[in-house]
């Protein structure tokens, strides 16, 4: 399998970078190939390494006759069930009242934040 058909494979699996206050670093992981990761201190570089090794794992995997790991597949409904304290779901519904939205818009807005 040539460079190019390795890239196209690697794009499909979902890669993070995030800071780590713990290490004082930025940390990049591909968990549905490998567990832990790349890291350093700027997150452009951190990403750019990540792909190389999320590509590096792929080239040795497939050199090994080894089929990777499968990139999620999953279906998702665009729905979950969260539970939360009483006093918690009162104080929310009051902000997405005062707001003028739906507490499940309200939610939403507040998931985009993060």
């Amino acid at each position: 399998m040539n460079k190019e058909e390795i890239k196209k494979i690697a794009s499909k699996y979902v890669k993070f970078v995030e800071w780590s206050d713990e290490d004082k670093v930025y940390i990049g992981r591909c968990p549905e190939l490998f567990g832990g990761g790349v890291h350093g201190s700027e997150p452009v570089k951190v990403f750019e390494d990540l792909c190389l090794a999320v590509e590096d794992v792929l080239d040795h995997k497939l050199k090994d006759h080894k089929k990777p790991e499968k990139v999620t597949r999953k279906k998702y409904s665009g729905k979950f069930i969260v539970r939360v304290d009483s006093h918690l779901h009162r104080a929310i519904s009051i902000q997405a009242e005062e707001k003028g939205v739906s507490l499940n818009q309200y939610i939403i807005e507040k998931l985009q934040l993060t």
